[in-house]
């Protein structure tokens, strides 16, 4: 943390970011000058401290790991369009007066199956992303469907790296909490207060379904799409770019088989996630998309698809450029999260606000606290991180160390705030990757969803506030 006390003024790299996206629509651009205004606050020379910077964020596993996720989303749908078998799915599922509303609640659907928030939105875009651009879906509303459907249920489901996270961080809280084991009795006692996800999930469906229309910058997006057929915004940045018009193609001189090179290749992906997680305790996200891609390279070789070494090689290079945006988003959104926290803006925001925790105020107080948190910092985790501390003690102390329904809904609001902020934040690495799988314009993405998760979130703190 930073040794001066930079109160309001640790939020100026994130506003400085927000406010050019909007302006610019350049995440990119943004998120670099964000991160250009924080190094210069923290004092460092602007050379020195971008390098600085970037080392410290970048150089970790976690980064690179991601990126190893990413270049090979992007290889495999390289290698889908090879075998042509996108283009025979979604000539499959062409046609018929219901096509639209089942692409997206397959989609939808897709992120109950997928339980992963890095999994779910690369591997459902993959499959879906066809099939949605051929039934006319904007690709900022696919990217909102991956999006919605992913922290959100994740943080539902208790038996996975997300709820063994959120019960170490109860069971850390001292002796009001005896055991690991007892705090994720408490997490799973807390799922039925947690709002906001099952809310965005219901809304999700519902919108899906056509119960509710589309409104604000997401009707927008669907009058566009519907008079013009552009699917991404004109000026638009797709972070995941479809390179000529061969997306949709079925492959010449033979049959695409779906059954072998799309089914077997997703198949292996859930399967050996699956398996890993019962057998590890964690997905193995890399090693399920490494033996997916191998398969598929290993069949499109068996059936000649490709006549040289060279063409393999062309296929990996063209998959791996396809996605070097998202990586250079993904990138500077570890460094701007790397200054923000640096500068102390979410001390700030709990130091700022946790004297109003009353009784009566503290369920509502400590969801807009982490939802600001995550929104700021762009990670869910770290807020829980932040919050869990502040608020569950407070709850503890009101109910006597007894644990009550106000302990329960303490921890949903910490874990529905973090995910509001997960799902909202342009600089969150979920965001990011569902603006990937749907090759969508990132803050397009993100401008079209704010209004729908701003209207969950305000549903959520009324339900809260009126508990």
């Amino acid at each position: 943390m930073s040794e001066l006390d930079w109160g309001v003024l640790s939020l100026l790299p994130l506003l400085a970011t927000l406010a050019l996206a909007f302006v610019t629509r350049s995440a990119l651009i943004a998120m670099l000058v964000g991160t250009f205004v924080g190094t210069l606050m923290l004092g460092s020379a602007p050379g020195i401290g971008m390098n600085e910077l970037f080392q410290s964020s970048l150089g970790n596993g976690d980064f690179i790991w991601i990126c190893q996720i990413v270049v090979l989303i992007g290889i495999l749908f390289e290698l889908f369009k090879r075998a042509g078998v996108l283009g025979a799915l979604a000539l499959r599922f062409a046609g018929g007066g219901g096509h639209r509303r089942g692409v997206e609640l397959s989609a939808w659907g897709m992120g109950f199956v997928i339980i992963d928030d890095y999994f779910s939105p690369l591997l459902t875009g993959a499959v879906i992303r066809p099939m949605s651009d051929r039934a006319g879906i904007p690709r900022e509303k696919l990217a909102f469907i991956l999006d919605s459907t992913t922290a959100s249920v994740c943080i539902l489901v208790p038996f996975t790296a997300w709820g063994a996270y959120m019960a170490s961080l109860i069971a850390a809280q001292g002796a009001d909490v005896g055991s690991v084991e007892q705090g994720l009795a408490i997490f799973i006692g807390a799922i039925k207060y947690n709002f906001y996800p099952m809310l965005m999930l219901l809304f999700t469906l519902l919108i899906c379904a056509g119960v509710i229309p589309d409104f604000g910058p997401m009707r927008t997006a669907e009058k566009r799409a519907a008079a013009t057929g552009e699917l991404v915004k004109p000026g638009g940045k797709p972070l995941l770019t479809d390179d000529g018009d061969d997306v949709l193609e079925v492959a010449s001189g033979r049959k695409a088989s779906l059954i072998l090179e799309l089914l077997m290749p997703v198949l292996l992906l859930i399967g050996v996630g699956a398996w890993t997680l019962i057998a590890t305790g964690s997905v193995k996200i890399v090693e399920a998309f490494m033996l997916a891609n191998g398969w598929l390279l290993a069949v499109l070789a068996i059936r000649g698809s490709f006549s040289s070494v060279e063409e393999v090689a062309d296929v990996i290079v063209t998959g791996t450029k396809s996605v070097m945006g998202a990586l250079l988003i993904v990138a500077l959104a570890y460094s701007l999260n790397a200054v923000t926290t640096e500068l102390g803006a979410g001390e700030y925001i709990i130091e700022r606000f946790t004297s109003d925790l009353t009784p009566n105020s503290l369920v509502l107080i400590t969801f807009l606290l982490t939802a600001a948190i995550s929104f700021s910092t762009g990670t869910s985790w770290g807020a829980f991180a932040m919050m869990m501390p502040v608020a569950l003690p407070v709850a503890f102390e009101i109910t006597g160390g007894e644990i009550e329904p106000l302990v329960y809904q303490t921890v949903a609001a910490i874990a529905g705030g973090g995910i509001f902020g997960d799902h909202s934040s342009p600089v969150s690495d979920t965001t990011v990757l569902s603006s990937v799988g749907a090759g969508s314009d990132h803050i397009d993405h993100v401008v079209t969803q704010l209004p729908y998760a701003l209207s969950m979130a305000a549903i959520t703190a009324g339900l809260y506030a009126w508990m």
